[in-house]
Parts: structure tokens; sequence; C-alpha cells
């Protein structure tokens, strides 16, 4: 190991080498802290990008990792250093983790560009956090490797096992149903999270970590290690070490992250069943590396790529039955025939180097290609009148009696308006009923919250129904299920046609035709639109101003517009 790269140059040597006064404080500072210039001239300085904090459960374990990330770094030649960053904290932060996705992104590309940083471990796991530190590192042009949170363990209570999110949100609905009563809630409170780790159904964190380990930005196997695994904590050695060996290769993002590397991407989301989120976060991911890739290529995937994982919301297992079964590796190797092998990743292979020997050691959890969970993929992109620039659908999480379903609108103006008058008994809804909630997409929420799994009606609840089509510009969680048809584009917010529709408009979704139609002609639309006019603002300062005023639609990725194009940042002169 030479410590260098390809060309032979360390950037960090421009802030340690020189014989001048500003190296001679870059490096008395660095002794300050009780280095000595044996332990970082001439090595990789590897940057440990800690997104842990005391508000993030599923990075909880962050800390021990970082020791070990450390010891892999120093391991292979390498000088490691801790730099913490912004925590998003999916369960907890408000009004929504994604309205801070685009900063995490921010301060990644800045702390990796602004100081002298050869490669990176990126630490995430939690939901945003996974697409934010891979979005920073490739604007950054950083040699780096994503270290996944992993999930935690199975959840369990009252001799069940419990699944994160998607459990919680069959139980409140029995709670709203009147079946069950505090105590019953407080033994699944306990028992719903168990360990450090991020949901371990496939919900978004698991579905973005495998969608990175498919890019080639994990070192193979990664994503699916339970977090509380032994050999989770080896991984992370690991990945310190391989931090060190692609500065030497030169592996930066750029030559990884092709479009056949996104391709396979989609191909596995759509194999696992993965999270609507997944639409979003890899449509800006991709454009930070400047591959346009859009909702049609998604669609036209997930059309020829079945459903082979048997996983929650979609199916019956959890992430810890599927490291069992033979995880991502074993998933990849089944469908190895609709990937591009040649593609290259962070260990110096292929991917079909990494896949080759896998094998699946459970055929009802990775399921055949003559046994799918289901015959296409989990995601469906749709189109028509009322979504102009696309709308997406999880499938095979909805109730498939309602894939093609006509019915009369029930309009809520916003959170607040739903939240009043969901339960109202005077609320005109029957099981016919399309929900429609507006006022959620990235302006419209702020920051396009996770609420398109719309609640049911108690009262149709009591009734026995636990599934309606719902309609928004939200996103839902990707540990949620029910027929929701979400990502509306463009949001009413922005005048979108959900801004147009009312109440008891006739709403026609057909998945196996992917449309979704208002039923009102050109003409009344139009004149409704020109009595339209747009909601007041959220923000008049600060990050959520700056935020409203760039970012683009679910579409384009909801990023912010300035950080997809333009040259790339000079490296900061050192004076």
């Amino acid at each position: 190991m030479t410590g260098q790269n390809e060309n032979g140059n360390l950037r960090s040597a421009r802030w340690w080498a020189p014989d001048d006064l500003r190296s001679f404080g870059h490096r008395s500072r660095l002794r300050q802290m009780g280095y000595t210039p044996e332990d970082f001239l001439g090595k990789p300085v590897i940057a440990i990008v800690d997104t842990g904090s005391d508000i993030n459960p599923c990075h909880q374990h962050f800390r021990q990792r970082v020791e070990e990330v450390k010891r892999g770094v120093w391991q292979a030649g390498g000088f490691p250093l801790q730099m913490p960053a912004l925590s998003l904290s999916e369960p907890i932060q408000k009004p929504s983790s994604m309205l801070y996705r685009n900063l995490l992104s921010m301060e990644v590309e800045e702390l990796l560009r602004s100081y002298p940083i050869d490669g990176a471990v990126l630490m995430g796991g939690c939901d945003k956090t996974t697409p934010a530190l891979v979005m920073g590192a490739t604007s950054a042009q950083i040699p780096s490797v994503f270290l996944p949170a992993g999930p935690m363990l199975r959840g369990n209570a009252q001799g069940k096992t419990l699944a994160s999110g998607t459990s919680a949100w069959r139980m409140w609905a029995d709670r709203r149903a009147g079946l069950i009563g505090r105590a019953e809630v407080d033994e699944i409170e306990q028992g719903i999270a168990r360990s450090a780790g991020h949901c371990m159904t496939m919900g978004t964190a698991s579905t973005m970590t495998a969608a990175t380990e498919a890019l080639g930005l994990t070192l193979p196997g990664a994503s699916s290690l339970p977090a509380a695994d032994s050999r989770h904590a080896q991984m992370a050695a690991l990945a310190g070490r391989q931090a060190v060996e692609v500065v030497r290769l030169g592996l930066t993002p750029a030559r990884i992250l092709t479009e056949e590397a996104f391709d396979n991407a989609v191909t596995v989301v759509a194999a696992l069943g993965g999270s609507t989120n997944s639409v979003i976060h890899l449509i800006a991911m991709a454009r930070r590396a400047g591959i346009q890739l859009g909702l049609e290529r998604f669609d036209e995937l997930s059309r020829r790529v079945p459903t082979l994982a048997n996983l929650a919301p979609s199916g019956e297992y959890l992430m810890e039955d599927f490291f069992y079964a033979g995880g991502l590796r074993a998933l990849m190797a089944r469908i190895a025939d609709l990937l591009h092998l040649d593609a290259l990743t962070v260990n110096g292979q292929t991917i079909g180097q990494q896949i080759a020997g896998a094998e699946v050691y459970n055929d009802d959890v990775i399921r055949t290609l003559d046994n799918p969970l289901w015959p296409e993929g989990g995601l469906a992109v749709l189109h028509g009148n009322l979504a102009p620039d696309g709308a997406v659908i999880k499938q095979t999480a909805a109730a498939a009696e309602l894939l093609v379903h006509t019915g009369p609108a029930v309009v809520f103006e916003n959170y607040d308006d739903m939240a009043a008058r969901i339960d109202d008994e005077n609320l005109e809804v029957g099981p016919d009923s399309v929900l429609v909630l507006r006022q959620a997409g990235p302006i419209g929420g702020p920051g396009m919250p996770e609420w398109g799994q719309l609640p049911l009606p108690a009262k149709l609840l009591r009734e026995g129904i636990r599934d309606l089509v719902r309609i928004s510009d939200a996103r839902m969680s990707g540990t949620s299920y029910g027929t929701c048809v979400l990502h509306v584009a463009p949001e009413s917010a922005a005048g979108g046609p959900l801004a147009l529709v009312r109440t008891g408009d006739l709403i026609t979704l057909d998945v196996p035709a992917r449309r979704l139609h208002l039923e009102v002609s050109d003409e009344e639309l139009e004149r409704r639109r020109a009595a339209w006019t747009p909601p007041p603002a959220h923000y008049e300062r600060g990050w959520g101003k700056l935020y409203s005023d760039s970012t683009g639609q679910a579409n384009e990725g909801c990023d912010l517009t300035f950080l997809q194009a333009g040259p790339p940042t000079p490296e900061p002169a050192i004076h």
C-alpha cells in the first residue's frame, strides 16, 4: 500500500507537505491534537462522515462503529478523521427529514472539499442519510465507501413478530376501530424496536442501502447485515481499509456511478419491492452524477423485473430473515441476467464478481424466478391529466381489487383539514371513495412529508374496511402499505391539476394501464385554473426559504436546481 492514488498525488499533501507558513500552521495544529508527522504525512486522509447523534436511534451504534472504521483505516496505512454531519432522524425530525436531505448533501460536499480529505467512509442508513451522503460525495468527487447502518432486529410483542412501521400502521388502525386498547399499544410500543439499526422492513432505509450496494458503493453484502450482528462491526473495519484502497485506485464516484450502475439499482429496487421513496432519491443521486434518470426508466425496468423478495410491507418476512436467506448478493445472483455485471464497484471488482457464488438458503424469503411474489417490480409509474409529470404507486402493497377503480373524490385541503375531518361521522365517504390530500408536496408540505398513507375514516374501519384509493402529492413511508398514489407532479402548491380537484369529482386509477385520470373536461379544468390562487409561502427566511425557492418537483428528484448543474467547484486555495 503506497498511500497514493494512481497519479501518485494526495490531495491532503497540499495542506501538510509544503515548507511554508500555512502548512507549518496546519501541521502544528495536528501536533496539538497529539499526532506526529508519521501519522499523517504521505498517508491518505480518510474522513469518517458520521451522521449519528443522540436523537437518531437508527444510528445509536455509530460511536462504536466509528472506532472500528478508524481501526481499519490505520491498518491499511491511512489517517482517519471523524467528521460529524447533520443527523436526519426519520422518526423524530419535523416537518420532514426530506426537507433537510439536500442540506446534509451540501454539508457533506463542503466538508469533503474544504478540508484535506483524500477519501471517505460515509456512515448512514436512516432514510434520507443514504442519498444525502452519496449526493454530497458525488458532487465533491471524493473516493468514498458507504457503510450502511444495518437493519434492527425483529420486533416482538404478545408472542408475535412485529415489523417496524408496517405493524404500527396496522395496530393504529385497530386502535381507531376500537379493537385494541392502551395496554396492547404499550406492549407493542416496547417491543417493536429492540436494537440499534434502521427499520427492518423493506422500507426506505433498507431500500436505499440495498440500492447503494447495487450501485457499487458498498462492500459486498454490506446492506443486508443486521446492525446488532458482530459481522457488522467487522464490516466497519473492512470499510475503513477499503477507503484507503479506493484512494490508491483513484475510484472516484464518477468512475462507479454510470448509467449501467443506476439501471442495476433500479432493477434491484424493483426485485425487492422497494420503497416508493427510492424513485425520488435515485433520480437526485443520478443527476448529481450527470445522468438524466427519469420516471420512464423506472417503469420500463419494473415491467420486466419480478418481485422476488417476500419482505414486509409487500410480503411476509423481515430483513433479518433476508440476511439469513442469503441477503442482497443472493437476490442479485437470482436476477443476474437482468443486471449489468461488468459495472465497477468500490472494491475494484465488478458486480458480477461480487455476486459470484452467492446462494439462496430460503426460497420463500427470496423467491425463484418461476415463483415470484409479484410478476412485475413493486413500483409502477402513472400518468394522466391528474399527473402530467407522473405519480408512483407500490402495486405490491395495494389491495388487488383497487388497482383498477373509479370513485368519487373526498378532498382535503391540507393535513390539518384531513386530521380535523377524517373521523367526522358526517363525512360523506364510502368504500368507493377516493381520498385526496393536497398541499403535501416539496413546496406545499413543506418538504414533502410522509402523509401519503392517509388514515382511513374511523367509521369505515369499524365496518372492517382496510383500504381505499388515496391520492396525494406527498410521499409515503416505505414501511407502509395500501392503495396509495404518491408524488403527483406537478404538486398542488405549484398549480398542478391536484389543486383543481373538487369533492365529488370522479377519479379513475388503472395501474395495469399506468393511468391516473380526473373525469372532468378540459374546459372545466381551465375555468377552475383561472380561479386558483397559490397558497402563501411557508418560509420567509433561512434554509426553508432557500429550499422552497430552489427545489425541484418529485419527478426531478426534489434536489436544489443549482446543485444539479454547472462546472465542478474549484479546489480551495491554500493561503
